[in-house]
C-alpha cells in the first residue's frame, strides 16, 4: 500500500479554501481531507510539508495539440510522452491530445497512438482520450485548419474513429446537415460534442444542442460572431446554459474585456480554460508545422503566413494567472476554470478536478504567485521544480 500525507497547505476544495489543511493519499487516491494533520495522518505515513503553498486539483486541458516540438498528429509514443512531460511542468495532470483536420489515415493513426499511450503509466500528465477537432468543419471558417481535408461527416468513417473507444470530445460544424447524426452518435459513444470552426446561426446551434451538443470550441475564434440581430454561434455559446464555453486566455486570441464578458455570461460552472497549444509551445520563435501547414511564431504568437492565428503557445498555469487578472477573479475562481469545470465538461468530475475523498490524487502544489512547484498524478510526483 502506497501512503502519503500532505500537510500545512492551503487546500482548494469545492467548499472553499482549507487553510493549513492536510490530505491523506493512498494507492493513488485521496482518502481523507482534514483541518489538522492529526485528522488524516496516521502512524508512520511519510509526510510532505507544503507550508505556505497552495494545494489544488491538477489542471485539465481538454484542447491541446502539442508542445516541446511535438504534435498529436505525429502519432508516435515519443511525441505523446514529450507532451505529457511538458504539460506536467505547467500543472496539467490530465489532457485530451487534440487532432487537427486531416485525412482518415492520419486521424486513425493519431487515435491509435493515443489509445496505446493511455495504456502506459504516465511519465507526466495522463491522456484521458482524444479530442477530434475536425475533420467535419466548415471550409468557410477554417482558422488554421487544412482546407484539403475539411469535409462532411461520413458514418462509415466516424464509426471507425469511435471504434477505438477513446474519443472523449469532437468539434464539428452543426450547420452541415450531414454532421447532425454524428452528434447523438458521439454522445451515445461517450464523447462530448462541441461547435467549432463553424458559420452556424444561433438557431442552428440551438438545434444541435437539442441533439446533444454541449461545448463551444475556443469561443469567439473561428465561429460566426455576435450581432444584436444575429446572435450567431458566439451568441449561442454566451447565452445557452447547456453549453460549456472553452476559451484561450493568452490575451492574443481574445481581448481581456471579452474574456471578462464570457466569464460573466457563463459563470464559473460553464467557462473552460484551454490552451489550444501547438508544437511551438515551450520552443524558440521560428517556423513550425501544424497539420501540414507552415506556422510562423514571432514573440510567441503563432500564425499562418496569411495571418490566421494557428493555435497558441500558451501554458495552463499562465492561462490561470491571465484569467484571474482579465476577468477580475479570485485565485480559487480562476483555478476552478482549469480543474472542476473542464472535468465536468467531459464527464469525469466523479474522479478528476476535485480535492475530495475518492478522487484520483492528481494534485498541483503552487506558490502564492500560482507558479507550479510540484505536480502529482495518481499520487506520484511527475514534476518537481528545481529549488
Amino acid at each position: 500500500m502506497r501512503r502519503l500525507g500532505i500537510v500545512n497547505g492551503d487546500i482548494v476544495t469545492e467548499g472553499g479554501l482549507l487553510p493549513h489543511g492536510a490530505l491523506l493519499l493512498e494507492d493513488g487516491k485521496i482518502v481523507a481531507v482534514g483541518l489538522t494533520c492529526e485528522a488524516v495522518i496516521l502512524g508512520d505515513t511519510p509526510v510532505m510539508d507544503v507550508s505556505g503553498q497552495i494545494v489544488t486539483p491538477g489542471y485539465i486541458d481538454v484542447h491541446v495539440h502539442g508542445a516541446a516540438g511535438y504534435d498529436t498528429m505525429d502519432a508516435t509514443p515519443e511525441a505523446l510522452s514529450a507532451m505529457s512531460r511538458f504539460f506536467a511542468q505547467h500543472g496539467v495532470t490530465s489532457f485530451l491530445p487534440t487532432t487537427v483536420t486531416g485525412s482518415r489515415a492520419q486521424t486513425l493513426a493519431a487515435i491509435a497512438a493515443v489509445a496505446d499511450f493511455q495504456r502506459q503509466r504516465p511519465v507526466g500528465a495522463q491522456a484521458l482520450g482524444i479530442h477530434l477537432e475536425g475533420p467535419y468543419i466548415n471550409p468557410a471558417n477554417l482558422g488554421a485548419q487544412n482546407p484539403e481535408f475539411a469535409r462532411s461527416a461520413d458514418p462509415d468513417e466516424y464509426a471507425e474513429f469511435f471504434r477505438w473507444g477513446n474519443v472523449k470530445l469532437i468539434s464539428l460544424a452543426p450547420e452541415d446537415p450531414a454532421n447532425l447524426p454524428l452528434i447523438p452518435y458521439a454522445v451515445a459513444h461517450g464523447a462530448a460534442v462541441a461547435i467549432g470552426h463553424s458559420s452556424a446561426t444561433y438557431e442552428e446551434v440551438m438545434a444541435a444542442v437539442e441533439l446533444g451538443l454541449t461545448q463551444a470550441t475556443h469561443t469567439y475564434n473561428a465561429m460566426s460572431g455576435l450581432h444584436h440581430r444575429k446572435p450567431g454561434a458566439t451568441g449561442a455559446a454566451l447565452t445557452c446554459d447547456r453549453i460549456y464555453a472553452q476559451i484561450i486566455v493568452d490575451l492574443i486570441h481574445v481581448h481581456p474585456a471579452m474574456v471578462k464578458l464570457l466569464v460573466r455570461a457563463k459563470g464559473l460552472g460553464r467557462t473552460v480554460l484551454i490552451t489550444d497549444a501547438m508544437r511551438a509551445t515551450g520552443m524558440a520563435d521560428g517556423t513550425y508545422d501544424l497539420g501540414g501547414q507552415e506556422v510562423i511564431v514571432i514573440n510567441g504568437e503563432a500564425r499562418l503566413p496569411a495571418g490566421n492565428l494557428a493555435g497558441s503557445t500558451l501554458t495552463m498555469d499562465r492561462a490561470v494567472r491571465n484569467v484571474r487578472q482579465a476577468a477580475e477573479l479570485s485565485t480559487l475562481e480562476a483555478i476552478r476554470l482549469a480543474t472542476l469545470t473542464p472535468a465536468q465538461s467531459v464527464g469525469i468530475a466523479d474522479r478528476k478536478g476535485r480535492v475530495a475523498p475518492g478522487c484520483d490524487a492528481d494534485l498541483v502544489i503552487l506558490d502564492q504567485d500560482l507558479n507550479v512547484v510540484t505536480t502529482m498524478v495518481s499520487g506520484e510526483i511527475v514534476y518537481q521544480a528545481s529549488a
